[in-house]
């Protein structure tokens, strides 16, 4: 049976709503990605290098949740046609967006009961302390450098790091990494064969320990 709370109203519906939300949300923002990824897929003419529109949505699904697909090769494929500078402000605006969005989705499963269990570990406390103490310095490194970034987007949310905050290190330590991606597809004839080698060699080395730990248990 329902507990009741202070106000009245009821506990159990209150969770149940809270669940509701939480779906709906989820749906919505993997929906937008799926959305923005198959208008990428299936509209040749946003698909033209000359459109920087292009390189915008191609943020979304490299910077969602673990990244289905590599950043970097974009980047500097698009150095070669356009100014760093251009390239690194569209990338990074749209780096931040994204970011925006997988704050609020991991938002939503921490709110999960049996995540917030999880996350009392030792090790995962270890982990959340050695963040807390220098938080925007830590966003500034992972951000800046090839290190994984993905630890650090579950990281701000667990320690209900500053939405602002988070999205200001984003930009500050994106746009500075994006422009010299950029300015060595400028500076270096890079063949479209070595790109592809590049963009497939990362893609394999992102999704196949996810693949792995996925399917072989």
């Amino acid at each position: 049976m329902p507990t009741q709370s202070k106000d009245g109203t009821s506990v159990g519906h209150e969770s149940m709503t809270t669940s509701r939300k939480r779906t709906a949300l989820i749906l919505f923002e993997v929906f937008l990605v799926l959305v923005l990824l198959l208008y990428f897929l299936f509209f040749e003419n946003i698909r033209d290098p000359s459109n920087l529109f292009v390189l915008f949505l191609y943020s979304f699904p490299s910077e969602f949740l673990v990244g289905l697909i590599p950043h970097e090769p974009a980047l500097i494929y698009y150095g070669e046609a356009f100014d760093p500078l251009v390239v690194a402000l569209v990338s990074v605006v749209s780096t931040v967006m994204a970011e925006g969005l997988n704050y609020s989705f991991f938002g939503l499963f921490y709110g999960m009961p049996s995540l917030r269990e999880g996350l009392e570990k030792k090790g995962v406390k270890r982990v959340t302390d050695l963040f807390n103490r220098m938080p925007f310095l830590a966003i500034l490194f992972a951000g800046a450098t090839p290190v994984p970034f993905f630890p650090i987007r579950f990281l701000v949310v667990i320690t209900e790091y500053p939405v602002w905050k988070y999205l200001l290190g984003v930009f500050i330590s994106r746009a500075p990494r994006f422009y010299l991606l950029a300015w060595l597809g400028k500076t270096f004839d890079f063949s479209g064969v070595f790109l592809l080698s590049v963009f497939l060699g990362m893609l394999l080395l992102v999704n196949i320990p996810a693949a792995i730990k996925m399917f072989g248990g």
